[in-house]
């Protein structure tokens, strides 16, 4: 029966998210049991497609991109997908009705991953709303199950949440984005001239958006609240780690939550939620 292969579908990417991420694996355990499969169908897409031009070395990244572009179109159109990965998402993508352009926005800016992009602040803000702010967008389209009023209004909110947690990132991965990949996001800077002065100024950037989104977070559905907040916790420790680093080191090394400590954080943060956020 086609329920099995279904079935099997949404575990590979319940199983892929934990593969690769502890941190969104206990966010999304936080959220009501009804959405988690969508939400583990988004995060399973996003990272195949990330693989594909991060890790696939010695492979046609581009082809191997423009054939997941091709067989994501087709699996919209049919209903149907044979990579359990993409089956997911698609039933997920017709269910919530998820825009077509969010999917588009995102495979857009994974082409320019694909190229060496030197980032002004056009290209920076046109990548960051493809890769991080339009996933952010999507979980939001399940969050809020059709309610378009309520979308709309916690829309900016999650755009603030997805720029945030994808400039940490480019923190975090500094190093093996310059020394692997060869690529640098942060417009109109020289990783020779990274400094503390450079780094302060970004961080002050992200601090804002983190406290922006956050008021957001308040906002959202009580299905969907915890496991974002979660989310937020996490990076926003991982963020205050960042900012006690300095400059010289971040280039050199990447900053980890130990996974021991993001277990502690998750009690924490229940805590916090109950006094704060009910």
């Amino acid at each position: 029966m086609k329920r099995l292969f279904d079935e099997l579908s949404y575990e590979v990417s319940k199983r892929t998210t934990k593969k690769y991420s502890t941190s969104f694996s206990l966010g999304i355990l936080a959220l009501k049991p009804s959405i988690r499969p969508a939400i583990y169908a988004i995060y399973g897409y996003v990272r195949l497609a990330d693989e594909i031009v991060d890790s696939f070395h010695g492979f046609d990244k581009a082809k191997l991109l423009n054939r997941f572009k091709k067989e994501t179109a087709l699996a919209l159109e049919e209903k149907i997908a044979l990579n359990p990965l993409l089956q997911s998402f698609q039933e997920t993508v017709h269910k919530y009705s998820i825009d077509k352009v969010l999917i588009d926005q995102f495979l857009h800016s994974m082409e320019m991953d694909l190229q060496q992009v030197d980032y002004n602040s056009e290209l920076y803000n046109e990548y960051i709303y493809g890769s991080a702010e339009v996933v952010g967008l999507m979980c939001l389209q399940v969050f809020t199950n059709g309610d378009k009023k309520e979308f709309e209004e916690l829309k900016p909110y999650a755009k603030k949440l997805g720029s945030a947690f994808q400039k940490v990132n480019f923190l975090r991965d500094l190093k093996d984005d310059y020394q692997i990949l060869g690529r640098t996001y942060f417009p109109g800077i020289e990783m020779e001239m990274f400094c503390n002065r450079v780094k302060c100024e970004i961080e002050k950037d992200i601090e804002q958006e983190f406290k922006e989104a956050l008021i957001g977070i308040r906002k959202l559905p009580v299905s969907a609240r915890f496991g974002v907040y979660l989310a937020y916790k996490y990076y926003w420790s991982l963020f205050k780690k960042i900012q006690k680093t300095s400059a010289e080191k971040i280039v050199t090394e990447r900053v980890r939550i130990p996974n021991a400590k993001k277990m502690t954080m998750m009690l924490s943060s229940y805590v916090q939620y109950k006094t704060t956020l009910l």
